[in-house]
């Protein structure tokens, strides 16, 4: 069995963070070990407390897990603090091995999840990764990213890494369609499925990066593991459990079912 590990913050309320992360990795037939960034209180409706752990403490989760396990594949989440990521550079540095790393940073109701010193440090982390998964907004502050530019492609080609901006979306003559697009040196790739209309997206993102990683551990190529990735996630969506009073968690054991 391939194992993995999930670099992240813990979300007491199962949807995303490592919680998220490890039951992706599961559906995948993968075994997930993770080192925690932050502890979070939280649920459906908002976070309602963050604690970071020591950065010294999360190092030691990491080469805890690295000496014992062979890690077939890496993804990073929320890092939240330049200690910690210092702590992060500190071990992946060394590494060669997949690394996803979602730069979780704005959440998708535009919240910042990492302080604001924290930005600018948290970019010398891309060259160790295969690629680097932004939602929309994060790709307009790191990139100047916009949906509509048709110029895109020349804001990126000065990044070492390969960009997959994820959740953008485009309305298409036969209804709503979920577009992500990945930015390869010179090349724009897009990847098309079908836009689950739901409330429940609580986790997306992580989930997302995570299956990319799961798919990476499996020895697919970065085009096959995205494409998997996002089928993954359409079905979680679809099956979502409707749980909580706020956008609930997906389903990631229905979604792990329904990819080859």
């Amino acid at each position: 069995m391939k194992t993995v590990l999930t670099i992240a913050g813990s979300d007491s309320s199962g949807g995303a963070g490592i919680q998220a992360d490890l039951k992706t990795f599961e559906a995948f037939g993968l075994f997930g070990t993770s080192a925690i960034t932050v502890l979070t209180a939280q649920n459906t409706q908002g976070v309602d407390a963050i604690q970071a752990l020591p950065a010294s403490f999360l190092k030691a989760q990491i080469e805890s897990v690295l000496k014992d396990f062979d890690i077939a594949a890496i993804k990073i989440g929320m890092l939240y603090s330049k200690e910690i990521i210092n702590a992060v550079k500190e071990v992946i540095s060394t590494l060669d091995i997949p690394i996803v790393f979602d730069p979780v940073f704005i959440s998708k109701a535009g919240s910042p999840l990492l302080q604001d010193e924290s930005v600018e440090k948290m970019k010398e982390l891309f060259k160790y990764a295969m690629v680097i998964t932004p939602n929309r907004y994060e790709a307009d502050q790191l990139f100047c990213y916009r949906n509509d530019d048709p110029d895109e492609l020349r804001k990126m080609q000065d990044v070492k890494v390969p960009i997959l901006v994820k959740n953008c979306l485009n309305k298409s003559p036969s209804g709503k369609v979920s577009i992500d697009i990945l930015y390869d040196a010179n090349e724009k790739h897009t990847f098309k499925s079908e836009y689950i209309d739901t409330n429940n997206l609580h986790g997306t993102g992580c989930s997302y990066s995570s299956a990319i990683a799961a798919n990476l551990a499996l020895g697919h190529p970065l085009k096959v593991s995205i494409d998997q990735a996002k089928k993954f996630i359409v079905e979680a969506l679809r099956s979502a459990p409707k749980i909580g009073n706020g956008p609930g968690p997906i389903n990631h054991k229905k979604g792990g079912e329904n990819v080859s």
